[in-house]
């Protein structure tokens, strides 16, 4: 099995750190316990040129000097309009060569600039972009990216589309898999019945190299080689044996709320001050919670029969942080990530195998428990809101009890839209 992050980027790109390199890619990817990385940003003219130095091409997967694999990836956003409403929608792309990602980079230079940043802009309609793009090569792969975020998605509140036909229109069938992001998770989308034949994947959208944020969201491939074709056939075959996935409560989008004047809604709650702020009146930004309701044609908790398993996880530094009241960077968080690393080979061992016997041998009992409480989902969050974090609750010292919001009870009331 493939434990693969396919949505990266790279130091070129805006709003990245000036670290996130192919070395540290990939040390902290070994870390983590992933087995593949996309390489992000391929159309950047500096960084392809630093792909093409420092890895090795075969079958489709680009290999560092001491063997960690790479798949040629990048993301494009797509602004235009439609419907008589502007559109910014996000896709990944994933390549199978360098060749071809020289031709999808003469394409993109047809439309604009490439140099400045590892995620261009430009003004193709979706459609568009796909048929172009398979006139190039049919094994390149497009897959919306993060689906429900209000401003940059194929869903999204903000400036999306009701559906895959409405968006990519005639070249709706050569969709064969969604990104979740960090708001959602796989049952929030079984409601939607479109994504029944379309593979639900999840990966982290890297803007640096930290262990709290490469893999915080993965996709476990069941692949017995690897290889691009592989990895392709697996995502159209939907052979994909479980998903990592952040929590949504976690992710900057769930609930509503408008930032500015810190108000953070339900959606019902949205719904009765008619989507505005009830503190200054401004429309509220539409969380993917809210979203996901306003699309869905099945009931909450649903799931299909075809259903892949999922794992909602809180990056293991984030849970240090919490328990000792640290900031998730300070030396004494590093200090017990490192110690357990050293004793159960990477995180992912960490926050899905370890026995608490094995953790007390390294860590104090608190540490242990949240380790434990994490993997059993019993954390509990304050909801994240237009562009903010959500916050885990690890004591009653952290958030008055009221505000507190449950995993899994944040959709109560639902039932009551109109």
């Amino acid at each position: 099995m493939i434990i693969a992050d396919l949505h990266v980027h790279s130091k070129h790109a805006r709003a990245t750190s000036k670290n996130l390199d192919l070395e540290n890619l990939e040390k902290y990817a070994r870390i983590k316990g992933l087995h593949l990385l996309g390489t992000g940003d391929f159309t950047h003219p500096l960084w392809i040129q630093e792909l093409k130095g420092k890895l090795t091409e075969q079958d489709g997967i680009c290999r560092t000097a001491s063997g960690f694999p790479f798949l040629l990836q990048t993301e494009i956003s797509l602004i235009y309009s439609d419907g008589g409403r502007g559109r910014r929608i996000h896709n990944i792309v994933l390549a199978p060569d360098f060749g071809v990602v020289g031709q999808i980079t003469e394409y993109l230079l047809k439309h604009g600039r490439v140099d400045y940043d590892g995620r261009p802009i430009f003004n193709i309609p979706c459609p568009e972009f796909t048929e172009e793009l398979r006139r190039i090569s049919p094994e390149i792969e497009i897959i919306p990216a993060h689906v429900w975020t209000p401003w940059f998605s194929m869903y999204g509140s903000m400036s999306g589309f009701n559906s895959i036909r409405e968006c990519f229109k005639d070249q709706a069938r050569h969709i064969r898999a969604i990104e979740t992001g960090l708001s959602s998770d796989p049952s929030m989308n079984w409601r939607i019945s479109e994504l029944d034949n379309i593979a639900i994947l999840s990966f982290s959208d890297l803007h640096s190299h930290w262990p709290w944020r490469i893999g915080r969201e993965a996709t476990i491939f069941g692949v017995e080689k690897l290889t691009y074709k592989n990895i392709i056939n697996a995502i159209h075959e939907k052979k994909i044996e479980k998903t990592l996935e952040f929590w949504p409560e976690e992710g900057k989008y769930h609930y509503d709320g408008h930032r500015s004047c810190n108000v953070c809604l339900h959606p019902a709650d949205s719904i009765k001050n008619r989507n505005r702020c009830p503190a200054c009146g401004s429309q509220l930004t539409i969380g993917v919670l809210h979203r996901v309701e306003e699309l869905a044609d099945r009931p909450e908790g649903y799931t299909p029969s075809h259903a892949v398993p999922f794992q909602n996880l809180i990056p293991l530094s984030e849970l240090i942080a919490g328990i000792n009241r640290q900031p998730v960077s300070s030396p004494k968080v590093w200090k017990v990530y490192n110690d357990l690393i050293a004793s159960c080979g990477n995180e992912l061992a960490v926050l899905l195998e370890s026995k608490r016997e094995q953790l007390l041998d390294v860590v104090e009992e608190e540490i242990a428990d949240v380790i434990i409480r994490n993997r059993n989902k019993k954390i509990p969050f304050k909801p994240g809101y237009d562009g903010v974090y959500g916050i885990p609750i690890f004591s009653e010292e952290d958030i008055q009890e009221e505000e507190m919001v449950k995993p899994k009870q944040v959709q109560k009331g639902l039932g009551d839209f109109p």
